[in-house]
């Protein structure tokens, strides 16, 4: 009971990202690179403080850094230039297809045996994001904020081939957030056109992210993971993009139409079979 409410407790915290991120940058609060720059260093503090008061280190020079930061960065900035004009549930949809579509190409890219099972689960979960991203239908999605989303999954999506097998994740992730920090710090100073602006409200609300739902939660997710095992974890995951959804109706008042759910039920269950195993 203690591993499913912990499991219950970050997934919560995985979708209240996408909330957060929509309650500021699409409420006005603060822009989406303000809160891309707040979020990140936000979120290094936390996991560098967490490192360094369990004796680790963050070994910023390691060869592998670089391309894991990379990666983050654009994850991040994607995230939230998409949120602002993308509801959180659609916005969380979007990115958990595309991370799990962006890992099957990384798949087949390392020729990796894929079974008939996963091809299907993947050709369903792309067909749900197809129905999801359709154009012309009433209140569909900008194109411009469904291609930051998807450029965020395939940004997730690297950062996850990158971190498999990692030792340390912990301090792996926190090395991630300090490099990835610094390397946005520097591209808005010199990117033209750059806004930095935000209230009270949205500074706060980009710190939670950053430091509790992304810092914390990242931490205990790998807390969890061996306990969890790779079926549970990947049933875990599932439930993110709908606890998204249903904060976003509630806190937000944004209610998911029947093309959502139509969406969510192909590319949750195309993940669902592509991904957990069957028993034998």
């Amino acid at each position: 009971m203690r591993l499913f409410l912990l499991a219950a407790l970050t997934m919560t915290a995985f979708a209240a990202n996408s909330v957060l991120n929509r309650a500021a940058v699409g409420g006005g609060h603060m822009t989406a690179a303000m809160f891309a720059l707040v979020r990140l260093w936000s979120g290094a503090a936390l996991l560098s403080g967490l490192v360094w008061g369990g004796g680790g280190r963050l070994a910023l020079g390691r060869k592998d850094r670089a391309a894991r930061a990379l990666a983050l960065l654009v994850y991040m900035a994607g995230f939230s230039l998409a949120y602002r004009s993308i509801d959180a549930g659609s916005g969380a949809l979007i990115l958990f297809g595309g991370v799990q579509m962006t890992m099957f190409c990384g798949a087949l890219w390392a020729a990796e045996p894929i079974p008939l099972r996963r091809w299907l689960g993947a050709g369903l979960a792309f067909l749900g994001l197809v129905v999801l991203l359709a154009p012309g239908r009433t209140g569909s999605i900008p194109m411009m904020a469904a291609l930051a989303m998807a450029g965020a999954a395939v940004g997730w999506g690297i950062y996850s081939l990158l971190g498999r097998g990692s030792l340390d994740p912990v301090a792996d992730t926190g090395a991630s957030f300090v490099l990835a920090a610094l390397g946005f710090a520097a591209l808005v100073v010199v990117w033209p056109g750059v806004t930095l602006s935000a209230d009270f409200v949205g500074v706060a609300l980009a710190v939670l992210s950053g430091a509790v739902t992304s810092g914390l939660g990242y931490a205990l997710w790998y807390r969890l993971l061996p306990g969890l095992g790779a079926s549970r974890a990947a049933v875990a995951q599932l439930t993110v993009p709908l606890i998204a959804a249903t904060g976003g109706l509630f806190l937000l008042r944004e209610g998911p139409g029947p093309v959502f759910l139509l969406a969510a039920a192909m590319v949750l269950g195309g993940v669902a079979l592509a991904l957990i195993p069957r028993r034998t």
